[in-house]
């Protein structure tokens, strides 16, 4: 397999949901993986935009979906969009059984009402 700048295919997942919300009781809408480092964060619809925060705070622009279902990956430096990379660490994705929005007791009923265009 040829190496990519700015992956790292044998780091897992930081966890299962947005690190940042989980430490500060919040709550997202979608979630993205780091392809670096494996960090976990909120996408830019959900309140915190934590992802985006991560590759502004590191310089790791690579990300990979970590929804059920999906495989892209986005550039946050590029804006490209790439429909497919190499296989990351296990898990690929969230627990199926974790909403999205998520997680289900932290999702203000308004929840859409609260997200970024």
């Amino acid at each position: 397999m040829t190496e990519i700048e700015g992956i790292d295919p044998s780091v897992p997942p930081s966890g299962t949901g947005c690190v940042e919300c989980d430490e500060r009781g919040g709550w997202w809408f979608h979630l993205r993986r780091c392809a670096q480092c494996g960090h976990i964060g909120c996408c830019d619809s959900s309140p915190g935009q934590h992802a985006t925060g991560h590759w502004k705070s590191t310089g790791h622009p690579l990300v990979q979906t970590f929804e059920p279902g999906e495989a892209w990956f986005w550039n946050y430096a590029t804006n490209d969009l790439y429909d497919s990379g190499p296989a990351l660490a296990a898990p690929g994705d969230h627990p199926a059984d974790q909403s999205a929005p998520g997680p289900a007791d932290r999702v203000p009923r308004d929840w859409q009402a609260r997200l970024h265009p």
